[in-house]
């Protein structure tokens, strides 16, 4: 059984799909970790991020493994370093590439295969896993979205203040929303869920009785 999480950053996806995961059983994929381990191992090679033949190149000496609380590249567990404002920016360049997003949805569908997961992302519901028996759309007012952004930074020691944020933000937003290959929209039947007002228990409460109607339907 396969449940989608969508939405923009700073909505929550990745706590409440980590924690909605534990609490079925179920387990956990960070799809955007992956997005942003492939943007980590470009940086690394030096590698034009924009260059569709490179890419191509890049991807074909990547090892990537997603066991629980980490991201293995090629043997190594970078989950500590692809957070920083570095990746989210650079980012933008893969998860936009029809190349990479092509074989990352083929590597998630791998993972996944004959698997219970709660997967979060941009594309899940839509474009990954369209059959999924349930699918949320979690989403935040944006000013919201950029403070749990910032304190988030902060915490991790990094230097960058809110109108940064915001900016980045903005500039994320239209362009997930607008791309040509997998726009970030929600499923035609995912359930919205606004977690603005809402503590994390309170969204994974809602998430959890929304899951376990659709099992036992099943």
């Amino acid at each position: 059984m396969i449940v989608t999480i969508d939405g923009p950053a700073g909505a929550g996806k990745s706590s409440a799909a980590r924690t909605l995961a534990q609490r079925l059983g179920f387990d956990f994929l960070d799809t955007g970790a992956m997005y942003r381990a492939v943007t980590l191992a470009g940086l690394r090679a030096h590698c034009d991020l924009n260059d569709q033949t490179a890419l191509a190149g890049l991807l074909a000496g990547i090892r990537l493994d997603m066991p629980p609380n980490q991201v293995v590249l090629n043997g190594e567990n970078i989950a500590p370093l692809i957070r920083t404002s570095e990746i989210t920016t650079a980012s933008g360049a893969v998860a936009s590439s029809p190349l990479v997003r092509t074989k990352l949805v083929e590597w998630q569908r791998q993972i996944a295969a004959g698997r219970n997961f709660v997967c979060e992302g941009r594309d899940q519901g839509t474009v990954v896993f369209p059959d999924a028996v349930c699918k949320f759309f979690l989403f935040a007012d944006p000013e919201e979205r950029a403070c749990r952004r910032h304190r988030e930074l902060q915490a991790r020691g990094e230097t960058i203040t809110l109108d940064e944020i915001r900016s980045a933000q903005q500039a994320r937003d239209a362009r997930d929303a607008t791309r040509d290959i997998a726009p970030m929209v929600p499923a035609h039947d995912a359930i919205l869920l606004d977690s603005t007002h809402l503590m994390l228990d309170q969204v994974v409460e809602r998430m959890e009785r929304a899951v376990r109607q659709r099992m036992e339907k099943r």
